[in-house]
């Protein structure tokens, strides 16, 4: 699996970097992050269903609204977390044993 063709992936990159470019603008990037938050949030939610989303959305809000954390790539690290750093639930395995 190619990661950088996944559109999940490639959405977020876009999404994490709109974020971050409100840093680049003196005075207006402030504002700009009180417009993108909540519509972050939408977002987060909107790609990532279920618990997961709804907690990554909080945490994509807080992270667009308070200062100098626009830099936190989010949804990339939502993107890892979920396909990438997923670990498998531990599975009861059976081991034969012959006696003799």
């Amino acid at each position: 699996m190619n990661i950088f063709r996944n559109k999940t992936f490639i959405k977020g990159l876009a999404y994490d970097l709109a974020g971050m470019a409100t840093v680049a603008i003196p005075v207006i990037g402030p504002f700009l992050d009180l417009i993108w938050a909540p519509y972050a949030a939408k977002k987060m939610s909107e790609m990532y269903p279920g618990r997961k989303g709804k907690i990554a959305s909080v945490l994509v809000f807080l992270e667009e609204i308070l200062p100098g954390t626009d830099i936190i790539p989010t949804f990339t690290l939502m993107y890892l977390y979920t396909y990438v750093w997923k670990k498998e639930p531990l599975r009861p395995r059976v081991i034969k044993v012959e006696s003799y």
